[in-house]
């Protein structure tokens, strides 16, 4: 196999593990429809800049550190990206690499 066919299973594995745990599957979700989900106050514009970090854990009902530990793995696997406005990190799903994963798995199945 080919050293970039190795590379792309490694990404896909590692997004298929990011994606098996079901709050961070819900977490990234509501990534999709921001303003239909997190109605707050924002910093920052929730579809161009992101959804706070806080917001989420409101949202999610958990501990701030275990929402930032769900967006961490999230954005190892390249499905969000994440921007820093002052002392809050905002998260925004990475579409064009959700594209890539999902032609990628289309192709592979």
């Amino acid at each position: 196999m080919a050293e970039s066919a190795g590379s792309t299973d490694l990404d896909l594995v590692t997004a298929l593990r990011a994606l098996a745990n079901p709050v961070r599957l819900q977490l990234l979700s509501w990534l999709r429809d921001p303003e239909r989900h997190f109605t707050q106050e924002h910093i920052a514009d929730p579809v161009e800049v992101g959804v706070c970090v806080s917001h989420l854990q409101a949202k999610a009902g958990l501990a701030q550190s275990t929402v930032s530990a769900y967006m961490a793995e999230l954005q190892r696997a390249g499905l969000v990206r994440a921007t820093r406005v002052g002392k809050w990190t905002h998260y925004k799903r990475d579409e064009e690499r959700i594209a890539q994963l999902v032609a990628t798995l289309g192709r592979t199945l």
